[in-house]
């Protein structure tokens, strides 16, 4: 089907893919845009929608545009409360998020949640997400302003990586039991600290590396507290388990309408601008999500 986008947001996912490290490529040329939210310009018979309505879709490329392609099964109708810009930040980053920590990594209630990256789009939406979960949240960023965005999301414990005892911090936070879940999209050289913070059973889920390198897992450090590394990509749950995107995609906006989860939106760029928004997360700069407005010429 095709929509009339209206607003799409910037994903880190996008630089990877224009940069040509993403784990999968579209042929040259394309145009990058991991989601569309605007109103359906058209539609196949028996799909379900209609002319005009107001939808948000989840797209491999193509979201930076006045108009975008996406297939009906990726499609979602938006609740009267939803706008287009809060749409878009919801989609990529907080489905992403929550298939990571409700299928993935089998996050539960009172148990424990590490964050890292914590004050980026992905980060602040576990922060939330673990929160909305009944998990106790311990939120790792750099600094103090990403600090404090961090803590007005709701981690009920904030914690710099740039202190060298960062990993004592955590451990202290988490308790005898040590970390339950361990949600990372930076990799690099946080992860083996980070491992150690596991306990009992715990599960280090991996969903991207924003710091550029990938880790090597000492397998043998697994065994010793019946620990689990496991990977996450939204990408992949869309072929093998894509009525997990619809009934994740329906939990969120009741979340968001119960005010559970709210992506911060920190920057909003016309369509010519979007260079800046994907050049601020390449520099770090970016604190939760940045959002391009295709139809608001105001920006």
């Amino acid at each position: 089907m095709k929509i009339d986008v209206h607003a799409c947001s910037v994903n880190f996912a996008d630089l990877l893919m224009i940069g040509g490290t993403y784990q999968t490529r579209p042929p040259l040329p394309f145009v990058p845009g991991l989601e569309a939210a605007g109103t359906i310009a058209s539609a196949p018979e028996g799909s379900g929608f209609q002319l005009g309505d107001r939808v948000v879709a989840i797209l491999w490329h193509g979201g930076y545009a006045e108009q975008a392609v996406a297939a009906s099964r990726e499609t979602f109708l938006l609740p009267a409360g939803v706008s287009f810009e809060v749409a878009a930040a919801l989609t990529s980053a907080y489905v992403s998020t929550a298939l990571a920590l409700q299928r993935v990594a089998r996050l539960m209630p009172s148990q424990t949640l590490l964050v890292l990256g914590a004050s980026g789009g992905v980060g602040l939406a576990a922060v939330q997400l673990g929160k909305a979960l009944g998990a106790t949240v311990i939120a790792v960023a750099g600094t103090a302003d990403k600090l404090a965005t961090v803590r007005e999301a709701g981690a009920d414990h904030v914690i710099s990586h740039r202190d060298e005892d960062w990993k004592e911090q955590v451990q202290a936070a988490a308790g005898p039991s040590g970390v339950d879940v361990c949600f990372d999209p930076v990799g690099g050289p946080l992860f083996d600290s980070a491992l150690s913070t596991l306990g009992w059973g715990g599960r280090y889920v991996l969903v991207g590396f924003a710091a550029g390198q990938v880790p090597q897992i000492p397998a043998h450090r697994l065994l010793v507290k019946h620990r689990a590394v496991l990977g996450s990509s939204l990408r992949y749950f869309r072929y093998r388990e894509p009525a997990a995107l619809r009934e994740t995609m329906e939990q969120l906006f009741t979340w968001y309408a119960q005010g559970k989860v709210a992506p911060r939106i920190t920057g909003r760029l016309p369509l010519s601008r979007t260079s800046e928004g994907l050049r601020a997360l390449e520099e770090r700069r970016a604190i939760g999500k940045l959002v391009v407005h295709v139809r608001d010429a105001g920006l």
